[in-house]
């Protein structure tokens, strides 16, 4: 269930005491030359959207389409509002929240972002607020590579320019993480990609997406067993 697509009776009449509000907090940036520039935004939405289908307590926030993407700059696109931004606008979001919703989970879709949600969460929990903080894990490439590439193919398909893509930087994460801190993506990658999107498929994005809901709803289970326990298989 969309909160925006609600009056504010219809939220009132719910019950906080039974609601899970789900914020996507995604990005727009760039993500090389085949990707649209919110795929991590869409990413995030598109988990929480298959989450709420799931869970009947659940409702779905507008995502939040701008994070900390400095290491982006350079490209094209890229609207970064900071990591001093992010967290001050997570803080007070959340704190106004939590006047209609007992519990809020931020699902993250990009890397950037976590350090400045990390500290959002940690001072809003001080505050007894019921706030957790949700990143999906997969195996796939770091940036704009074959994992986003079949996500993208899954969501969007006639938004992905496939012919366009081409592999970036390969090599592992680790490897290139003091490259990346010192001088952003375009010290390691000229064409903004990190991975090898070539050769994903909408069925391979499919799967992962699954993996990826299934994972943020396990964790709410673990979190909240009452109510959510009600929640559909």
């Amino acid at each position: 269930m969309m909160v925006a697509d609600l009056t504010s009776p219809e939220v009132g009449a719910l019950g906080a005491a039974a609601r899970v509000l789900l914020v996507p907090v995604g990005a727009t940036e760039q993500h090389g030359p085949h990707l649209p520039l919110s795929t991590d935004t869409d990413l995030a939405g598109a988990i929480c959207v298959g989450v709420g289908a799931r869970c009947p307590e659940v409702l779905v926030a507008p995502a939040l389409a701008y994070g900390a993407s400095g290491e982006h700059a350079g490209f094209p696109g890229t609207l970064s509002i900071g990591q001093a931004a992010l967290e001050l606008l997570i803080v007070e979001l959340c704190r106004s929240a939590t006047d209609s919703f007992a519990r809020i989970v931020l699902v993250n879709g990009h890397g950037g972002n976590i350090e400045a949600l990390r500290r959002a969460v940690t001072l809003l929990r001080a505050e007894s607020r019921d706030i957790r903080l949700f990143l999906p894990r997969h195996d796939g490439d770091a940036h704009a590579g074959r994992a986003e590439t079949a996500l993208q193919l899954n969501l969007g398909p006639d938004r992905v320019r496939l012919g366009r893509a081409e592999p970036g930087d390969t090599r592992p994460l680790a490897e290139i993480l003091p490259q990346l801190r010192a001088g952003g993506v375009a010290a390691v990658s000229a064409n903004g990609v990190l991975g090898d999107p070539t050769g994903a498929t909408a069925a391979e994005g499919a799967e992962l997406l699954e993996r990826l809901i299934s994972q943020l709803y396990e964790q709410i289970r673990q979190w909240w067993p009452e109510p959510v326990e009600r929640i559909r298989p």
